[in-house]
């Protein structure tokens, strides 16, 4: 096992023996009682969210009393390229998440193109966690969100060729705040998040570039309408930072579905529109997910 994992792992151990709350005799440590679908889904980077932008969510069903796990697989079918995360996260009394998620980029014919080798796949690792500060996605004010901070390390497996496309380095760690409000009464969530981030396609083409080594704020908005209390639709935007010179990097949108099968499984089906990756252009698709979440 890679040393990173080793460490997050062993970091993980070390916060659940020490945050774990304290249970009455008749609570189960994993509870499972969240309303259905407002523990949020994966994003492609593993946190907890609407499949491209980071809520304030916690990942996993669990109250405040207990513990939530939750694992995922992703893909994403574009015209030139095939993307595909998996990843398992763990939340802490609603109140701490903690995930890890692989990210694999397939650039199919597109990599003999630039130099890589037909099927070359491009590879990164993603340690987050995240923390919420105030308010509650549901309860509480009506008119105070949810607001999380979150942190996001991401190593890129394939640093050499992130340096060859201009790239300044083969790791970084975004910064993210996010507030999030689900108006239950009307049956609408709202999300807002602002990220800092130098990644360059969230990182799997590095960080950075030769004069545009810092962070960058960028956006991610969603707003969704609960159709019946297993069935959600919605938008999202994710602005995006532009700093390799050889290919325009544009911001993203997605049209999504969700929709609870069980309590523990969610499956989410999104209309993506991803812009121009490596110089190809008009990258749009679809999108498959699917959640346990206990």
């Amino acid at each position: 096992m890679d040393q990173p994992l080793l460490r997050f792992s062993a970091a993980l151990l070390l916060v659940l023996a020490t945050a774990a709350p304290a249970q009455a005799e008749d609570t189960p440590l994993i509870d499972g009682g969240k309303l259905l679908l407002t523990n949020g889904v994966a994003t492609i980077e593993g946190t907890s969210g609407g499949g491209v932008a980071t809520w304030s969510t916690i990942t996993g069903r669990e109250t405040d009393r207990g513990i939530g796990l939750s694992g995922h697989v992703t893909l994403i079918e574009l015209p030139d390229y095939g993307w595909q995360s998996h990843g398992f996260a763990v939340g802490i009394a609603n109140r701490i998440e903690l995930s890890y998620a692989r990210q694999n980029f397939d650039t199919r014919d597109v990599g003999a193109a630039l130099g890589l080798g037909e099927g070359y796949t491009l590879n990164q690792d993603i340690f987050a966690a995240k923390v919420r500060l105030l308010g509650d996605v549901v309860y509480g004010d009506p008119l105070l969100p949810q607001i999380s901070v979150g942190i996001e390390h991401k190593r890129n497996r394939d640093t050499p060729v992130a340096l060859a496309v201009g790239a300044a380095h083969g790791k970084g760690t975004d910064v993210t705040i996010s507030a999030t409000k689900l108006f239950l009464s009307h049956s609408v969530l709202v999300n807002a998040t602002a990220r800092l981030t130098k990644a360059n396609q969230t990182g799997l083409l590095g960080f950075g570039a030769a004069g545009k080594d810092d962070h960058s704020l960028q956006f991610e908005g969603s707003i969704a309408y609960q159709l019946s209390r297993r069935a959600v639709i919605g938008a999202e935007y994710r602005t995006k930072p532009d700093n390799l010179a050889f290919a325009r990097e544009d911001d993203w949108l997605d049209l999504f579905a969700a929709y609870a099968l069980t309590k523990n499984l969610t499956v989410t089906a999104a209309y993506v529109d991803l812009g121009s990756i490596a110089t190809f252009h008009k990258q749009r698709g679809g999108m498959l997910s699917a959640q346990f979440a206990f």
